[in-house]
C-alpha cells in the first residue's frame, strides 16, 4: 500500500508539471498509465480548499456552520465529477468511443487543475483584496489582470478537456465537437440549478 501511494504520488507531482509545460504527451501518458489512486491526491488538494472555502462563505468561526459548509462543497464537486464523468463516457460511448473508463476519470480528474487554481486564486484574493475595487489606475490594472489570468486557466481548462475526449475516448475532432455539443447545454442547466440552489454562483466543473 505505501509503495503505491508513493508511486502514485511521483506519477501525481510530475503529471501536475506535465499538464503545464507538455499537456499533450503528459495527457497521453496518463490515460494510457493513470492510477486511479492519483485522484486521491487531487481530492485531498480539492478538500484543502473546501475547508479555505467555508471560512470564506461562513462569516463567523462556528464549526457547525463550517463543517456543514465543507459537506456541501465536497458533496457537490464529488457528484459534479462522477456525473461529468459518466455522461462523458455514455455520450462518447453512443459516438464511437474507445477508450477505458479509468483513463478518462482519471483524465477528467486532472481538468480539475485550472478550475481548483482560479476558484483558490479568486478565494484569496477576495480576503487580501475585498471588493468594491475603485476605478482607480490601480483599480483598473487590477481588474485587467485579472480577467487575462482567468482567460488563461479558461483556455487551459479547455485544452485539458480536449486532450480528454481526444485520448481518454479515442475521438476525433468532429466526434468531439458533437459530444461537447450534447454536454455543454447539459452542464449549463446543472449550473443553473447549482445558483438556484445557492452552492456555487460558478460552477466548480
Amino acid at each position: 500500500m505505501l509503495e503505491v501511494l508513493l508511486v502514485s504520488g511521483i506519477a501525481f507531482v510530475r503529471n501536475l508539471v506535465g499538464i503545464v509545460t507538455l499537456p499533450y504527451e503528459t495527457y497521453r501518458r496518463i490515460v494510457e498509465k493513470g492510477s486511479l489512486w492519483e485522484l486521491g491526491f487531487i481530492g485531498s488538494i480539492l478538500a484543502g480548499y473546501f475547508a479555505i472555502a467555508s471560512m470564506v462563505k461562513t462569516a463567523a468561526f462556528r464549526p457547525y456552520l463550517l463543517t456543514r459548509e465543507f459537506v456541501v462543497l465536497g458533496a457537490a464537486v464529488g457528484v459534479t465529477y462522477i456525473g461529468v464523468v459518466g455522461v462523458t463516457w455514455v455520450i462518447g460511448g453512443i459516438v464511437g468511443g474507445k477508450g477505458t473508463l479509468r483513463g478518462l476519470a482519471v483524465a477528467w480528474g486532472y481538468t480539475l487543475v485550472p478550475t481548483l487554481v482560479w476558484f483558490l486564486t479568486t478565494s484569496l484574493l477576495y480576503l487580501l483584496l475585498p471588493p468594491p475595487r475603485t476605478t482607480s489606475f490601480a483599480g483598473v490594472l487590477f481588474s485587467g489582470l485579472y480577467l487575462v489570468f482567468s482567460a488563461t486557466l479558461f483556455f487551459w481548462k479547455l485544452t485539458l478537456s480536449y486532450l480528454t475526449l481526444r485520448f481518454g475516448l479515442k475521438l476525433d475532432l468532429g466526434k468531439i465537437l458533437i459530444v461537447a455539443g450534447i454536454i455543454i447545454p447539459l452542464l449549463a442547466f446543472y449550473s443553473v440549478g447549482m445558483y438556484w440552489m445557492g452552492i456555487f454562483r460558478i460552477p466548480f466543473l
